[in-house]
């Protein structure tokens, strides 16, 4: 073995300076720029087109521009004099043709307030004329069938201001910064909020905030973004002028959380000059929250030459005569020369909080605007290019998708899923009866049963969410994993029993042996309809990230995955579905240490300095003792965690037909402390791979996508760019076989269910060859059904796969799971009770997601704890006559 060390360290060194470098060249290409239509003919205002500081945002498809200033005769250096104006300009997307009705107007002249884009329409507020500041809100709404605009008053600030930045965190407005009076050198700390969905509220009003614990400021920057656990608000930069003395140019960065009502100081604004290490300022620049952790920033303004001027201005007011004049000509030919803003587009990642300069804009930088978000889209409307001059240019920068994956990478895709199908192929001529089908004729070994246990647990969702978790936030769901070893004793010791000696083909026929009929039938009625949802669910969320990282169309994505499952499930059955477990397993398992081990090659420090900056980061928490059902604390995540667990290895036919393929009771045993110790190492290897994700894009903030809609791409497009083109395309290929892995099993256990607990219970005396070809057909239909399921999710906004997993699970999982556990440590539960109790627990669920937040791993244990007091209670206070139980309960267990 250690002859091959050399070769291992040789092979990684390469790895790191032909692929990393290749990568590192390579400049991502981040939208794809247009100009609209001018804003306006030049003779409407004046010689000088384009507006600064106008209220901007897009509503029903059509783009508002109300109020803002110019120099309409001359440029200041010509001794313009600034104008305000009331017009308001309305731009239909659709056409593209401005409206320019002079009916359209303002109350007054206004300009340098603040706007937000809402469903609504566009919320203006605040803002200044040649005199004074104002407090004014107002909502401006386009009606596009009838043309027309109409305005409405919103609660007023609760003083005036103006030159602030304004951002959107759910449905409440916040406002930061700004001054009230035009006297110079007043900026202010001011911070309010405003609760858009209280409008019928007596509390609807602009609220006070805590502010940042910085400097007072105008102008800052300002942005609404996740940050891997909550939706925060983002400070940066702005200017602070004191009057008398220069003007102190800000770089600073805060991050605001709503819900823990405080500021946290971010890094500095860093990139795109010739000193990284050097914070620059980008006071008036237009931003936008872009991706799942991105601020993207347009230019800006970075002070250099504004501290000439400013520096020109107070020699100016110091000197008379000719110093004077010299000193004057130099100021207004400073003004004339100017080159403009910086043309940097910047990016912020809110999880890494890194700084890196992404692109050049192909026009001059305008600020004082506001950017719009439309779709895949930003647009940037009119503004200053530089000092005293507006731009009449409207740009709009189109997000495409242009990630490739590549000849290579399609053709290795290819062969491994061309070679699944091969396997379904293969065994289908060992599927001679429904034995067969469904317990692959007894004959799979206890290894391959237990990593198969292992697989259908992983799924694409684990390979992809863990990682994605741990990168974002840290280790504190470390101990719902870690629960499989508590829980799998007692699978051993109080389920498995009951499922191998009772010699059933699925969970259900116990029930009927304990309860009744009515119970085995609803209880494998829902498990059907839940695993309908589940095969969506599971083929859907990877097709997100998969799209993502690769280009493939995320539709087709989910076609070619539920296509191929269905088909070499159809044909081999379960033994199909075990052995190809067994090799995604292997598969995703080699490619998963691999990473692990390639990461730290790319970190300054190598494994020792990724683990200082994780650790550096917090990224290691894993305890948190309060007693929270919301939070992810130790108990909701370690019991939450157990009881999913039993869930799934107890009382989930995916993962009990695998007991009931191997040898004996003995094997089955072998094969569940397989899957459970394999989770072991894996959940330490996923949770180290998230956390050594983190440290490779805090240092090389360059490689990370500012296109990632979603958090849960994350290892996905590590692969995809990092990894060696082939190597990448096996382990994607092993991801989708991952997400097949989940789905085949689905499949085959609702075609059991549906075949044993319902046609044959009911039909027992048809041919064995009919039965066969039933359970095929079934297969095939829940394989086509749980597809189209996943097409319609196409539509929806899912920010977490792992949360989002785990809700369902537990909002429909949870109440089976106490089922099975009263039946077996219960003596007086009745079926009766079991039923209302089911009922019930389904009831409860529903109210607890309607009227609480709690964390998605509380409602696995609401789910079974409602079951239970329900279930049992409503068995003692409806008495039936009850039937031999004798075996059937852990009190006279049958010795196998």
């Amino acid at each position: 073995m250690n002859r091959f060390i050399p070769f291992i360290f040789l092979l990684l060194t390469f790895f790191n300076q032909s692929v990393l470098s290749e990568n590192t060249a390579a400049k991502e290409k981040v939208f794809e720029w247009e100009s609209l239509p001018d804003l306006a003919p030049a003779s409407v205002h004046g010689h000088q087109p384009g507006l600064a500081g106008a209220f901007s945002g897009v509503h029903n498809n059509a783009l508002i521009l109300a109020g803002g200033a110019n120099f309409p005769d001359a440029p200041p250096w010509q001794g313009g004099k600034k104008v305000w104006w009331k017009d308001i300009y309305v731009l239909k997307l659709e056409d593209r043709k401005w409206i320019t009705d002079r009916s359209f107007v303002l109350p007054r002249p206004l300009a340098y307030g603040a706007s937000i884009s809402t469903d609504d329409g566009v919320v203006c507020i605040g803002g200044c004329d040649a005199q004074k500041c104002f407090p004014d809100v107002f909502l401006i709404k386009w009606d596009a069938a009838t043309g027309t605009l109409a305005t409405e008053t919103l609660p007023s600030l609760p003083r005036p201001l103006a030159f602030m930045a304004a951002a959107r965190v759910g449905h409440t407005i916040y406002v930061a910064g700004g001054q009230e009076t035009l006297q110079p050198g007043k900026p202010t700390k001011t911070f309010l909020s405003l609760d858009l969905s209280k409008k019928s509220d007596p509390s609807y009003y602009w609220q006070e905030c805590l502010p940042w614990p910085g400097p007072e400021r105008i102008l800052p920057v300002v942005a609404a973004q996740s940050d891997g656990m909550a939706d925060c608000l983002y400070l940066f930069s702005g200017r602070k002028p004191i009057s008398g003395q220069a003007t102190q140019l800000l770089t600073d960065g805060y991050k605001y959380n709503p819900k823990k009502n405080e500021w946290t100081v971010v890094a500095d604004v860093f990139g795109g000059s010739e000193d990284e290490n050097k914070g620059r300022c980008i006071m008036a620049a237009p931003c936008i929250a872009f991706s799942s952790a991105h601020i993207l920033v347009f230019g800006g303004d970075d002070g250099d030459i504004f501290s000439k001027i400013e520096n020109l201005q107070f020699q100016i007011a110091r000197l008379r005569g000719a110093n004077n004049k010299v000193l004057q000509s130099k100021y207004n030919q400073i003004l004339q020369d100017h080159p403009g803003f910086s043309r940097d587009l910047l990016a912020y990642h809110t999880v890494t909080d890194t700084w890196t300069k992404l692109d050049e804009l192909p026009f001059g930088s305008q600020v004082t605007t506001t950017a719009v978000r439309r779709g895949n889209s930003v647009i940037i409307p009119s503004g200053e290019i530089r000092p005293g001059v507006r731009t009449a240019n409207i740009w709009m920068g189109t997000h495409r998708d242009t990630q490739s994956f590549g000849t290579l990478n399609y053709t290795v895709l290819t062969i491994y899923l061309l070679a699944l199908l091969m396997m379904g192929f293969y065994f289908s001529k060992r599927e001679k009866s429904t034995d067969d089908f469904f317990k692959a004729g007894r004959r799979i070994p206890w290894w391959a049963a237990g990593l198969s246990i292992f697989g259908t647990q992983l799924s694409a969702i684990t390979f992809m969410a863990i990682p994605a978790k741990t990168f974002s936030t840290d280790w504190l769901y470390l101990w719902g994993n870690v629960a499989i070893i508590a829980v799998a004793p007692l699978v051993i010791h109080f389920f498995l029993p009951f499922y191998r000696r009772l010699d059933v083909t699925t969970a259900y026929e116990y029930l009927e042996k304990r309860f009744s009929l009515p119970v085995r039938l609803i209880a494998s009625l829902m498990f059907m309809l839940v695993q309908l949802g589940r095969i969506g669910v599971i083929l859907f969320l990877p097709s997100i990230a998969l799209s993502v990282v690769t280009g493939i169309d995320v539709n087709l994505c989910i076609m070619v995955m539920g296509g191929l499952c269905i088909v070499y499930t159809v044909l081999g059955g379960i033994e199909a579905v075990i052995w190809t477990d067994v090799l995604q397993v292997i598969v995703l398992f080699l490619g998963a240490i691999f990473c692990l081990i390639f990461i730290p090659f790319h970190i300054q420090g190598g494994w020792n300095g990724m683990l200082e900056l994780a650790d550096a980061a917090g990224k290691f928490k894993n305890l948190d003792f309060r007693f929270d059902l919301v939070a992810a604390t130790f108990w909701v995540t370690f019991i939450g965690g157990m009881g999913e667990k039993i869930i799934s290895y107890g009382t989930d036919q995916t993962t009990i037909q695998r007991y009931l393929t191997t040898r004996d009771e003995k094997a089955a045993r072998h094969s569940i402390w397989t899957g459970a110790l394999l989770a072991m190492p894996a959940t330490l290897i996923f949770f180290l791979i998230g956390s050594a994700l983190f440290a490779f894009y805090k240092t090389h903030p360059n490689q990370l996508s500012a296109t990632l809609e979603n958090t849960d791409a994350i290892f996905p497009w590590f692969i995809v760019s990092q990894l060696p083109a082939g190597l990448s395309g096996l382990l994607i290929a092993g991801v989708f076989a991952a997400a097949m892995s989940s789905l085949d099993s689905s499949m085959n256990s609702v075609a059991a269910s549906f075949t044993t607990d319902f046609y044959r219970r009911f039909k027992p005396d048809a041919a064995e060859s009919f039965y066969l070809k039933l359970a095929r057909w079934i297969t095939a239909i829940v394989g086509t059904a749980g597809t189209l399921f996943a097409l319609m999710m196409a539509q929806w906004d899912i920010k977490s796969l792992w949360d989002q997993f785990t809700t369902f699970i537990g909002l429909f999982g949870g109440g089976l799971g106490g089922l099975f556990i009263l039946a077996i440590f219960t003596r007086r539960t009745n079926g009766v009770g079991a039923i209302v109790g089911l009922i019930g627990s389904g009831v409860i669920q529903f109210i607890l997601t309607r009227t609480t937040t709690l964390h998605p791993w509380s409602y696995v244990l609401t789910g079974i704890i409602s079951f239970m007091v329900l279930g049992y209670l409503f068995s003692l206070f409806l008495p039936i006559k009850q039937k031999s139980i004798a075996g059937l309960t852990i009190y006279d267990m049958k010795e196998s």
